[in-house]
């Protein structure tokens, strides 16, 4: 009786620690995709800040030229 117990005890023992071994696999992966999403959203948000610069210069020399036109067909 006992070793039948200690059987089912060693059974369970060592479905859990599968299962613990599982998760652990699984708190590696989801950490490793987690490192490269951050990673990934750095280089995002840095070309966002490159594309809103360049958006700005270019509303800029749009704005110029606007103006340029207005005050040479003032001139005419």
């Amino acid at each position: 009786m006992a070793e039948k117990i200690n059987s089912t005890f060693e059974h369970e023992l060592k479905r859990l620690e599968k299962r613990v071994d599982a998760l652990v696999r699984v708190c590696d992966q989801l950490q490793d995709e987690n490192r490269s999403l951050k990673q990934r959203q750095d280089v995002l948000t840095s070309e966002r800040a490159g594309l809103l610069q360049k958006n700005e210069q270019v509303r800029a020399r749009v704005e110029a030229m606007i103006g340029r036109l207005k005050a040479m067909e003032q001139g005419s």
